[in-house]
């Protein structure tokens, strides 16, 4: 997984992207040139011994409904707000993402670090 070696100082995952990332990288609609399952679960697996991963909880849910109280969220922007909600309870402020455009929204709430 040659991102990795982009990510040093970037030291956290949350727990529920990691099914989602499966679904999208095993879906062989999504992507021209597909990877196997097997490439799949073993760049998971890298990513799971190469960061931190931040456990949801009742301190996330309760940010999570904080956060969509004072920010215009609903539908699918409601993952993206639990991505925050899960960071900012465990005090973490710097995402790397490669969309900004879905989380410009949360303003000074975090520092946007471009995939």
């Amino acid at each position: 997984m040659p991102l990795l070696s982009t990510l040093r100082g970037l030291h956290v995952v949350c727990p529920g992207e990691i099914p989602g990332e499966l679904a999208v990288v095993t879906r062989p609609q999504t992507w021209s040139v597909g990877i196997s399952r097997a490439e799949a679960f073993d760049d998971v697996s890298r990513l799971l011994g190469s960061f931190e991963i931040l456990e949801d909880g009742p301190s996330v849910t309760s940010a999570l409904v904080g956060l969509c109280s004072e920010v215009m969220v609903g539908g699918r922007q409601i993952h993206d707000a639990n991505i925050l909600a899960t960071m900012l309870a465990h005090g973490e402020h710097r995402l790397l993402t490669f969309n900004g455009a879905d989380f410009r929204r949360y303003g000074d709430r975090i520092e946007l670090v471009d995939g």
